[in-house]
């Protein structure tokens, strides 16, 4: 409408996504005079002024998928109801805060499917070799856990495996339990902006001298050297800087949940102020305080989430160090959930000495199972195949072994003709041939003849013994069938079909990165698995790229996300050429040039900007 082109209006986007909305709008309208942009001109006055309307306006109606309200007397009595877009649901036409200040009792349920795929893990094991595995009884200091989290090998680990805690884990190099709550917590909004992130880490390495804000505040910070990272410590210090009795704390936490209220928190920031001078706290101490308060409107965790999430990311490092198998086949069995694709988590595991068989109708169920020191790929991960009919698959199987793809038809009628062609084309009818050696396209053939019975023209062009005369599947056409059909390989990666071509143009495979001197230029490449463009990143993208060894991680600037963006945001492969960084073993790499690698069509799936 205001005639932007796609440069300038990506800048002033995130500019605004990137401001905090602390000050009065001349804040804003300073931060683009200092952008570059000339605040004289009509239609930049006009974004200015639409950005300061929208200012504190819901962005959307939101609804809580546990949140419960209780009262004494029938609901409808007291706050109107309204039915949800979900059938038999219904809500309540009141906003969460409005029910508080009413005294209704509200209660947020928090579903976390780590939650599942434990529970899933324990039975596994149970099941597959009788061990019983008590989550309330692990070894505490488990030497393979931490070595683990201390390499930042956590694809798959709770709360602890995207790209920003990667490079925070070899840094912070976690020792026991209370180092993880610190980890669960630090990567927030609100301790990055607060600046608090990179003070702790330098404390804990021995590179910066723990100080306190206050003599006061040692106390309520010693746990932390001295850098506030949990909601009570913020509530601790504001009693005791500012004098808040318990009622005024109750309040200031429950400004934090106004993130974007100007009003509300600048309400509290001058109340705030006025306890510090009250009692002698004045200046750059008075500032920095401040800042760690406020800042912390932009969410951060109570010490008690932050341990019982450290509870699920220990156990789920546990349980992925000495039971992989069971492991990997709970986090496939409940997918979608975590970080990472089912791709990747398999691509893991296997990385990890995890033997995984494909999919097979004369082994596989409809979940993942396990088979000896194996993993075997279940039914659910056929695109279009229905649960009921691989549930009749195995009946039938148990009963008695198929013999061919005709018998497989003839026995589970549930099984719809595209049903059998998408088992065909991923390979699972491959050991129902004579000798276990039917490829896919022979079973292609024997699906249409089971589902044809007869035909002229199928009889006179049919070979001899029954198989197809139709080639055998490159390795590139398999490759493509699976990600088409299951979203995932259990053969090589997509890279390692390339390695040659890439080694001839100077492209180092992630594993070869960490040998690499800081500052060296650089060739990465790899299926992009995850991109993200956090809003405290100042308009950063990252980006994480896999191949055949593992994950490599590049940085893009503002910049050169502007110049590359539509490669950045729609490839599948990417080549990135640029400056290593090496520090503290955290590796990746600051790109200067970003281009497609036409390198496989198989359809890779990406964690993007969540």
């Amino acid at each position: 409408m205001l005639g932007f082109d796609l440069k300038s209006l990506d800048r002033l986007t995130s500019l605004v996504s990137q401001f905090e909305y602390k000050d009065a709008s001349d804040t804003l309208e300073a931060q683009f005079r200092m952008a570059g942009f000339n605040m004289r001109e009509p239609r930049i006055r006009k974004f200015l002024e639409l950005c300061v309307n929208l200012q504190d306006l819901p962005r959307h109606l939101g609804q809580h998928s546990g949140g419960m309200v209780i009262c004494q007397e029938q609901l409808d009595s007291v706050v109107p109801l309204e039915p949800a877009t979900m059938p038999g649901r219904t809500v309540v036409q009141w906003d969460k805060d409005d029910c508080a200040d009413m005294g209704i009792v509200k209660v947020d349920l928090l579903g976390l499917g780590m939650m599942a795929v434990l529970e899933d893990s324990l039975k596994l094991i149970r099941n597959h070799s009788g061990e019983e595995v008590d989550l309330a009884h692990l070894p505490p200091n488990d030497p393979a856990s931490y070595a683990a989290m201390q390499k930042a090998d956590t694809v798959g680990m709770f709360q602890i495996e995207s790209r920003a805690q990667m490079s925070c884990l070899p840094r912070m190099r976690p020792e026991r339990f209370y180092d993880i709550v610190v980890e669960v917590a630090i990567i927030r909004p609100g301790p990055i902006v607060g600046n608090m992130v990179h003070p702790y880490l330098k404390r804990r390495q021995g590179r910066e001298k723990v100080v306190y804000p206050h003599p006061a505040l040692e106390p309520v910070l010693e746990r932390t050297l001295g850098v506030p990272l949990f909601q009570e410590q913020l509530l601790r210090m504001a009693m005791i800087t500012a004098g808040f009795s318990g009622g005024e704390a109750e309040e200031l936490r429950r400004a934090f949940g106004f993130k974007r209220s100007e009003r509300r928190m600048k309400e509290v920031e001058v109340k705030l102020r006025q306890g510090m001078d009250r009692n002698g706290i004045t200046g750059d101490v008075q500032d920095q305080i401040i800042r760690s308060i406020t800042s912390f409107a932009l969410y951060g965790f109570p010490e008690s989430h932050a341990a019982s999430f450290a509870l699920l990311a220990y156990a789920s490092a546990y349980l992925k160090c000495h039971y992989l198998a069971a492991f990997t086949a709970a986090m496939l069995n409940n997918q979608p959930m975590g970080f990472y694709s089912p791709a990747t988590l398999v691509k893991d595991a296997q990385r990890h000495g995890l033997k995984i068989k494909p999919i097979d109708v004369t082994k596989s169920d409809w979940l993942c199972t396990l088979e000896g020191d194996a993993l075997r790929i279940g039914m659910r991960y056929i695109k279009g195949m229905r649960e009921s009919a691989a549930q009749a698959i195995a009946r039938e199987r148990a009963a008695t072994p198929f013999t061919s793809v005709d018998d497989l038809a003839r026995r589970v009628p549930e099984l719809q003709k595209r049903e059998l062609v998408f088992l065909a084309e991923v390979g699972a009818l491959n050991f129902l041939g004579p000798a276990h050696r039917m490829h896919r396209r022979d079973a292609l053939w024997q699906v249409e003849r089971a589902c044809r019975r007869t035909g002229p023209l199928l009889e006179r062009i049919e070979e001899p013994d029954g198989s197809s005369p139709l080639e055998v599947m490159t390795s590139e056409e398999r490759l493509v069938a699976d990600f088409h059909g299951t979203g995932m390989t259990v053969g090589p990666h997509p890279m390692a079909y390339y390695r040659v071509e890439l080694n001839a143009m100077g492209v180092l495979r992630a594993i070869d990165l960490g040998g690499v001197r800081n500052g060296t230029w650089v060739r990465v490449a790899g299926a992009v698995i995850a991109r993200q463009r956090p809003g405290t990143a100042k308009g950063f993208v990252f980006l994480s790229l896999e191949d055949e060894t593992g994950i490599s991680n590049a940085i893009i600037t503002p910049d050169v996300f502007a110049e590359h963006r539509f490669t950045i945001v729609d490839g599948k492969f990417l080549l990135v050429e640029g400056r290593l960084q090496n520090v503290d073993n955290v590796i990746s790499v600051k790109a200067d040039r970003v281009e497609i690698l036409p390198v496989s069509n198989a359809a890779v799936t990406s964690h993007d900007f969540h």
